[in-house]
This record gives C-alpha cells, structure tokens and sequence, in this order.
C-alpha cells in the first residue's frame, strides 16, 4: 500500500514536495488555501479585462526572475514536460543585462565581463560600481568589504557576518550620501527587499556575490526570465504533470489547526467551504510561509517542535507589483532595471521583448503592446508626489506615485519611453487590501534574513518524526526567501521524509552555492585563521 503525505501548502515549495514525492511513489494531497496554485509565483487574471473572448490581461504578484546561481528550481523545471517533446525549463530566457537608472542623471547598463583572479575581480568591482558617484577612497572601502565576503570561509560567514547588520559591516554611516543612497541602501533594498540596517551580512554579502558571480562567470548565464505568462509556461504544465502521477489538490482549503500525539503529528484541521475537516496521512510536510505558518504555532505543537517555537520572532517585509499595460512597447533593456533613485525602491522588467510567442493583442482589449511589470521593495519611505509611504496610500495613488518615478528616471536625457498617453491599464497585486479607515495590508509580505536571525529558523526535519517543513524560511543553502530556497527547503523536507518512511528511493538532489575556484585556495587559508582566532587577511 502506498504511504500518504498530506502537503500543507501549494505554493512553490508545496508543489516541489509534491513533486519530489509523487515521483517517488507516494501518494500525495496539496492543500492549498487560494484558489489558485503557485503562491507567489502565479499570474493572476486582471478581472473584467478580457473583451470581445479575448484573455484577461496576465497580472502577478510580482516579476518572477532566475538569476544564473538557481539550480534546484530549474532542475524541478527541466522534469515537468511542456509541448510535444519539450519542458518548462525551455521557457527560459536569458536576460543579458542590467540597467541602473537614476532620476536625472545618465543610465548605468551592466554587461557580463570575466575576470579570474582577485585582482581582477577587484578591478572590475571599481569600474563597475564608479558610475555612482561616490567617492573614489569609499569605492575602494566598498569593494574591500566585499572582497572579505568574498574570501572568507564558510564558518566565519556562518559564525560571524550572520550576527552583523549590512549597514554596520560596511560602515555606510560613516560615509557620504552616495555612498549610503546607492551601495548601502539602493542596491540592497532593489535586489533582495532587505533593509541594509538591519539585513543580516551573511545574507546580503553571498546573494550580493553570487549575483555577481553571475555576471563575471563565462559558463553562467547572468538571469533568466519566463517566456509568457507564468501560469502557462510553468504553473498550469507542473499542476497537470502532477495531477497524472496522481497528485491530489485541494484549492481553497485553509489551515487552522495542526495536532500533535507525543512524538508525532495526528493531523490537520482544514477550513474550505464553510466547513472544517481533519486530514490524516503517514507524514506531513508543511510548506506554507512563516506568515500563516506561525499563527498555528499552538502552546502544545511548540512543545512538540521546539525547533518551530521561535517563528514569530523572524521579520517579513511587503515587495509587491504593479503592472502597466502599454499601448507602445518600451523594451528599456534586455533584463531588469534597478531604480536606484526611487525612494519605493522599484525594480521592473519590460516583458514583451521576453515573450516571444505571445500575442498580446489577444489579450484585454486587444490593444496592448508592451507590459512593464514593477516591484515595489520599500512600503514605507515618502514618495515624490504626495509625500506619503505606499503603504498609506490607496492603488490609484501607488499607481501614480510608481509612474511618477519611472517617468523621474526613464524620461531624462531627452528620451520619454513612459508616456501618460501609451498607459491602456494597471494592475496592483490583490494581496495588498484596503482597510478603511486604516493603512493598507499585505496579505503575502516576503521574508527577511535579519541579522542573527538564523537561530529561530528550523531544519527541515522537526522533532516531530513525521513532519516535516519545507518553505523559504529554513535553513538551506540558498538563505534567501525566494523560490530557489522554497524548492531546496522542499528537497530537504523529501530527504528527510524518505529516512522516515525507510524509503529506498535516491534522495532529491541538493547544490551548494558555487564560487570562483581561483577564491577556493584564499577561503581555505581563512579557515585556519578563522580557527585560530584570526580577522580575515583583508580585514
């Protein structure tokens, strides 16, 4: 008989258990509690958009990307079949570039260079990051401090730079306001959502790296981005691939309840439909984000799981998208633009140019020509028309406020590719809602690794013998809350799931962060020193 694991949660960490499992003989059950599959990940149907039996206009959460250093995600895409002979992970594209734009001044576009040794690296740091403005003796601080990052080994990551802010590790207050604006703050809170105050330097310094490894690497690809909409090119194949290896989905079905006897889990209670009902299974595996995930913390599942008991202790933080349909296309630049001005910290990607075999005239009205999908990444700065955080205003002032500056950045240097007259409709993510009176709410805020936070975030394997947790919060090599992390956290969770079960199944496979082998012989001489009680060499 096969063994059943009910899976508590559908989003990518969800469906990657799922996966993981159902390929390996389990029967598998996903509760779900939307209506839709994928969580973070998934389109979203602009209501009411489609006229004349046209597609509703694809919506998002937010952009999806797939920096060069991902390879559990893509290694989960490469088996899901899509087409006659192909898979999903053919719907990637490659994004060759990066554009820094700053309000009123000339862009900055990054292109992949290949540099093999710390020198090198060094060099091209500085010529890299000049264009900003700041001042030559702080620029060379920058890259030092990076350079430590770069070169440390991994125990001193772990045990040191985890417990320092950013700001701190990288002396940000001591130094001018361009420094500050664009290599402490702009770059930080653009990339991966985190405060540079109080982000975590481990976190920061290896996603900040590995980025950059992308770009210098001659057998990486810097990013990758979707080929059209992102439930038809990943979601809806996955969800059938798994539907015909016998994937059970239960849609709107939300967790209230998770009940423990000694030393297992007894079950879950799942509200859908009005009603509640118990789901039983041999194993658990919880793959739903810290912010639904901690509520159920009952005082008797944290003394069962101690392990779990801290997860209110760990901080979320909004980045969410706005969508403009627009009636001229404006490609920008082949990959994504970092706003490095904006005070909302907003990040976009043009996706026409991505989405080859999409005809969008076959969406909404039928006349739009270009989508430009944006990240808002800072909820609680003032913005530039009404001095207001996003976070108190309501959509149609987000919505003007974000073209506001996009229009401060992109309209400069006598170019206006974002003009009030191509704007044919907008979209703000459904998840942030509209209390009144009160501020906005975000029902899907993101993660962060703030610093010494690593130490309330569990393994995916519990003391509970068969529960198991997989989401962006655990410990992974990944340590970034992303659906790279989201489906490693899953692979461990399976790992961890197949010992139990006294499964002879081979183990999902697990990747460890890759670096330049000409740093391996500079990490190993800091070891020793590490061990010794010694700084790093460049410190």
């Amino acid at each position: 008989m096969q063994q059943t694991v009910a899976v508590l949660g559908g989003g990518v960490a969800g469906l990657s258990a799922a996966h993981e499992l159902a390929e390996r003989g389990f029967q598998v059950r996903v509760y779900e509690r939307k209506s839709m599959l994928g969580g973070k990940a998934r389109s979203i149907a602009v209501p009411d958009s489609g006229v004349n039996g046209r597609q509703p206009l694809p919506g998002e959460h937010g952009f999806r990307f797939f920096p060069g250093f991902y390879q559990h995600v893509t290694d989960t895409m490469r088996r899901i079949p899509y087409g006659a002979h192909g898979n999903t992970f053919d719907n990637l594209t490659v994004a060759t570039r990066m554009l820094l734009a700053r309000a009123g001044q000339t862009e900055i576009t990054w292109v992949a260079r290949c540099p093999s040794t710390p020198d090198d690296l060094r060099a091209f740091l500085i010529e890299l990051l000049t264009p900003f403005g700041v001042p030559p003796a702080e620029l060379a601080y920058f890259v030092s401090r990076l350079l430590i990052v770069a070169t440390s080994c991994p125990e001193r990551r772990l045990k040191e730079f985890e417990n320092i802010a950013w700001w701190d590790f990288i002396g940000a207050q001591q130094k001018s306001a361009a420094y500050r604006a664009y290599l402490g703050q702009g770059m930080t809170r653009s990339l991966v959502a985190m405060r540079a105050e109080e982000s975590s330097t481990r976190t920061v310094g290896n996603v900040q790296l590995q980025l950059l490894y992308c770009l210098i690497s001659p057998d990486r690809v810097f990013d990758r981005l979707l080929a059209g909409p992102t439930n038809d090119v990943w979601i809806f194949p996955w969800t059938q691939y798994l539907e015909k290896l016998g994937v059970e989905f239960h849609r709107d079905s939300r967790v209230v309840e998770i009940q423990t006897e000694g030393a297992r889990c007894a079950g879950a209670t799942v509200e859908s439909g009005g009603g509640r009902s118990q789901v039983t299974a041999d194993y658990y595996v919880a793959a739903m984000p810290v912010e639904v995930m901690a509520p159920l913390m009952t005082p008797e599942l944290k003394r069962a799981a101690p392990s779990l008991a801290n997860l209110d202790k760990l901080k979320t933080r909004w980045m969410n998208g706005i969508q403009f349909y627009l009636s001229k296309d404006a490609p920008l630049v082949n990959g994504h633009v970092i706003y490095l001005d904006s005070p909302w910290a907003l990040t976009s990607v043009s996706q026409r140019q991505f989405w080859t075999n999409v005809d969008l005239s076959q969406y909404g009205d039928g006349t739009v020509r270009g989508i430009l999908s944006v990240d808002i990444s800072d909820w609680e700065a003032p913005g530039v028309v009404l001095g207001k955080p996003a976070r108190e205003c309501s959509a149609v002032e987000i919505k003007d406020e974000v073209w506001a500056q996009l229009q401060q950045h992109l309209n400069d240097n006598g170019e206006s590719p974002i003009q009030d007259s191509k704007l044919v409709a907008w979209f703000l993510d459904p998840d942030i809602e509209f209390p009144n009176p009160g501020s906005a709410t975000n029902a899907e805020p993101l993660l962060i690794n703030t610093a010494g936070s690593l130490q309330y975030r569990p393994e995916a394997q519990v003391e509970l013998k068969n529960f198991f947790v997989a989401s962006d919060y655990v410990k992974t090599y990944t340590d970034l809350a992303c659906m790279e992390a989201a489906n490693e956290a899953a692979r461990r969770a399976v790992n961890c799931l197949l010992v139990a079960a006294g499964s002879n199944a081979a183990p999902a496979r697990l990747w460890p962060l890759e670096e330049p082998d000409f740093l391996k012989p500079i990490q190993e001489i800091d070891r020793i020193r590490f061990g010794l009680g010694l700084p790093n060499h460049l410190a």
